[in-house]
């Protein structure tokens, strides 16, 4: 591994919505790591990728990279999902470490094979769940760890959209090999984040459906986690939601926390919007803020138009964390932020979920 003063150099595999948006300016943005190569087939991302980061190296295929392998220091894989294991199989049997973006794998069992490849390498194998760093799930855990809510009863979670019109590609691919559809898109954050706030899951219920006109995959699902504590987690991942609800309620025995709206990082970095070590932006704004009038709020027993009880200021959303996290990770300095076994228990929950939409049944894990 490449000594503390010395970045650690990153191939980048994909150059899509993930790789672009997110792993590319946030590996930029962090101290002690520099994007070296970037993969992509595509010449008019390879000229994107050129144009933003100049001193860059390109390849067009994960092969490439592999006799390179003594020259760089960590793998990260955006790609379509059905080539994240077997490009994570390669970049690990090449003796490099791995960042995969959600989901890691189509299955829990090809996760655990994955960890145990890892395991047996010495090398870290880490999953990007971005959203564990949303202002709002921040605010949640800071919330239940202070105690203002007192004993959490149900946590409700959406991550909805109005997207009537199908837009293409592997995302809404009804074929099992794609890995698409929202149930293993979307809900692969809404189940990882009950997991982390809440542990395992016990039993799950879901409803899963096709809704709109030539649709090969599940575009609307809702599904219900019982976790070992008792809590119990509502979670909905819908394209064709008319009026958005809230992002979260969470309800316990003492106040509810209400909040809508969404995390800004992604629009902020969609709009080419950069964080810098110290969280600020290139115009000085501190990053993943948002305005007073997108704060949550917490009470008991209320419910006028505004929500009722007090605002509660959000918590910065924080996407940056997760690569400095990875780099102190790398060099002995810290933990691995998202493991491939926590990857796994959320693929577990996702299985159940889409057996019981299909059985019309209750399943217990």
């Amino acid at each position: 591994m490449t000594g503390t003063g010395i970045p650690l150099r990153v191939g980048l595999v994909g150059y899509g919505l993930a790789g672009s948006v997110f792993h590319a300016p946030l590996i930029a943005a962090t101290q002690g790591l520099v994007l070296d190569t970037v993969v992509t087939s595509n010449p008019e991302r390879q000229e994107q990728a050129r144009a933003e980061f100049p001193d860059v190296r390109i390849a067009a295929t994960p092969d490439e990279l592999w006799p390179r392998a003594d020259e760089l220091d960590l793998i990260v894989i955006a790609s379509p999902n059905k080539t994240h294991v077997p490009i994570a199989t390669a970049a690990l049997k090449a003796g490099l470490p791995v960042v995969v973006d959600k989901p890691i794998a189509g299955t829990a069992a090809e996760a655990r094979e994955l960890a145990a490849l890892a395991e047996e390498r010495g090398l870290l194998l880490s999953v990007f769940q971005n959203r564990r760093w949303d202002n709002d799930f921040l605010t949640v855990r800071r919330l239940i760890a202070d105690g203002e809510l007192g004993d959490v009863l149900r946590f409700e979670s959406r991550f909805e959209r109005w997207r009537p019109q199908l837009k293409g590609g592997w995302r809404e691919s009804g074929d099992p090999q794609e890995i698409g559809g929202l149930l293993f898109d979307l809900g692969s954050h809404v189940v990882d984040q009950a997991l982390a706030l809440f542990g395992p899951a016990v039993q799950v219920y879901a409803e899963s459906d096709v809704r709109r006109p030539g649709a090969e995959a599940d575009d609307d699902t809702f599904f219900a986690l019982t976790h070992a504590n008792g809590v119990r987690s509502h979670l909905y991942v819908s394209a064709v939601t008319a009026q958005l609800g809230p992002r979260f309620r969470v309800l316990g025995t003492s106040a509810g926390y209400v909040k809508h709206g969404l995390d800004p990082q992604e629009a902020a970095l969609r709009d080419g919007k950069r964080p810098s070590p110290d969280r600020t932006d290139r115009t000085g704004e501190r990053w993943g803020t948002e305005p007073e009038s997108l704060w949550g709020r917490i009470g008991a027993g209320e419910s006028p138009p505004t929500g009722g009880g007090r605002p509660v200021e959000t918590v910065p959303g924080d996407y940056p964390a997760y690569y400095e996290a990875i780099a102190a990770a790398l060099r002995g300095n810290g933990e691995n932020p998202v493991t491939a076994h926590e990857a796994a228990a959320t693929l577990e929950v996702l299985e159940a979920a889409r057996r019981s939409a299909r059985e019309g049944i209750t399943v217990t894990l």
